[in-house]
């Protein structure tokens, strides 16, 4: 791992227990900022409601620190809209938002016009699938927003089971496991080509918060790649030292199929391929975490990338042929 990115786990790497909701409080009120939370939805009646209470009944009623709580409906077939505007969210459709430009199928477009949607100075993310859901997931991320000046981008950062294990269900939630393009596509790409961002736990987590003057700087990509290409972009922009994530604990939601995974494993290297035009460092290195007494700790592995070459180029093989 590189020396500036141990140096970034030090200091921006915290857990959401780190700044009390009550300290946050008084941070929004001192800078006089606005929140944001958006919830993109495809058919989420059965999670969305329970996230939306949530999220209102302790982050705007018990506490104000979220002042706009949006879902934007990306065409949902069932009744998503209504179950989260039962529970106290304002709903758009994403048709409904910027209709001159003909929407497209994707997570990333709906984001995007979220922003058009909504008008806090720090826009929170988070996916309408999660269960089991707590407000830590909001106040996590967006605590350095309001604390900290100088970070521009937080990530949330997780155990992410593979199974539900949730209660009731009979499905037993296997520890360590999940994020499955997160190992096998996203992390290896950071690695290799942004070293810098090696540090991040959960770069494909739907859950991070961002400050509007950098988003509305951002390109989106539509569909599965936009968590990918926020993230290196924002690096781009504005540095390391400005991203930063934070601890909240675990994240339990529905898993792809593997037909999903696929596809969305394919628009994450298309994503990073875009933005391959440029110059990057290949480092031959893979950082991955595992959690242990201090939280998550990185784990630093060579990757193989040396090649042998055409046997009959051996000298040996050669001769041993000529006899």
């Amino acid at each position: 791992m590189l020396e500036e990115v141990e140096r970034w786990l030090t200091s921006r790497s915290w857990s959401v227990g780190d700044r009390t909701l009550d300290r946050l409080l008084v941070a929004k009120a001192t800078r006089a900022t606005t929140v944001s939370v958006v919830l993109p939805a495809l058919d989420e009646q059965e999670t969305v409601g329970d996230i939306v209470s949530v999220i209102r009944r302790e982050l705007m009623e018990e506490a104000p620190l979220v002042d706009e709580l949006v879902v934007v409906d990306s065409g949902s077939s069932d009744r998503t809209s209504e179950v989260a505007a039962a529970a106290g969210a304002r709903v758009v459709h994403r048709d409904a938002i910027l209709p001159r430009l003909p929407a497209v199928p994707g997570k990333g477009d709906v984001l995007w016009r979220s922003l058009l949607a909504t008008s806090g100075d720090v826009v929170c993310f988070v996916d309408a699938d999660l269960r089991e859901f707590s407000a830590d997931f909001v106040s996590g991320i967006v605590g350095p927003l309001l604390t900290d000046p100088d970070v521009q981008f937080v990530k949330a950062m997780y155990d992410r089971p593979l199974g539900s294990g949730a209660a009731g269900s009979g499905e037993r939630a296997a520890a360590g496991q999940g994020g499955r393009v997160t190992e096998l596509v996203a992390r290896p790409l950071l690695n290799l080509h942004w070293p810098q961002l090696a540090g991040f736990v959960q770069p494909l987590g739907g859950e991070y918060a961002v400050r509007r003057s950098l988003l509305e700087r951002l390109p989106f990509p539509v569909g599965y790649g936009v968590e990918l290409g926020l993230l290196v972009d924002a690096l781009r922009l504005v540095g390391l030292d400005a991203l930063a994530q934070v601890d909240v604990g675990v994240r339990l939601h529905r898993h792809q199929d593997d037909s999903a995974l696929g596809r969305m494993a394919a628009a994450i290297y298309r994503t990073a391929q875009n933005r391959l035009s440029r110059a990057h460092l290949v480092r031959p290195v893979l950082t991955q975490f595992e959690r242990g007494e201090k939280g998550f700790e990185p784990r630093t592995h060579p990757v193989d990338t040396e090649e042998r070459p055409p046997m009959r180029e051996i000298a040996e093989y050669a001769s041993r042929r000529a006899a």
